[in-house]
C-alpha cells in the first residue's frame, strides 16, 4: 500500500463528487457509481447513503479493491472499513463539504448509522 500524495488527498477530497467501481473475481472492474467523498486528515473516505445494503457498497466490501476517478485523477484502491474513532470527524467533514444541499440530504451520511456505512479508500500500486 501506498500513502496518499499532497496533490492526491486535495484534488480527490475536493472534488465535489466521486465515482467508485470495485474489481469482479475475474478482474474487471463494474461500473462506476458516483458518491460524495471527504477527506480527513490524510484519508479519503465514503458512505453509502443507503445503507449497508446498498450494491455497490457490498460489492466494494467483498472485493476489497477497485478503482476511483475524482479531481481529473483515477486511481486504483482498496477498500477498508475505518476504525471507530474517526466517525465524528467524518460527520463534520461531510457537513463542512455538503450542508449547501440541505439536512435532509446531508442526513443520508451522517449520523450513528454512517458508522456501519463507511469505507476508507487506500491507494493502490
Amino acid at each position: 500500500m501506498n500513502t496518499w500524495t499532497d496533490d492526491e488527498l486535495s484534488r480527490i477530497g475536493g472534488a465535489e463528487e466521486l465515482r467508485i467501481a470495485s474489481y469482479r473475481a475475474d478482474g474487471t472492474l463494474r461500473p462506476y457509481v458516483t458518491i460524495w467523498t471527504v477527506r480527513s486528515g490524510d484519508e479519503l473516505y465514503v458512505r453509502s447513503a443507503y445503507g449497508r445494503g446498498n450494491g455497490w457498497f457490498r460489492r466494494a466490501l467483498a472485493s476489497g479493491t477497485g478503482r476511483i476517478s475524482a479531481g481529473g485523477l483515477e486511481r486504483d484502491v482498496a477498500f477498508e472499513e475505518p476504525a471507530d474513532d474517526v466517525h465524528a470527524a467524518l460527520d463534520a467533514a461531510y457537513h463542512a463539504k455538503y450542508d449547501r444541499h440541505g439536512p435532509a440530504i446531508v442526513a443520508t451520511v451522517t449520523g450513528g448509522h454512517a458508522v456501519g456505512e463507511t469505507i476508507r479508500l487506500l491507494p493502490r500500486t
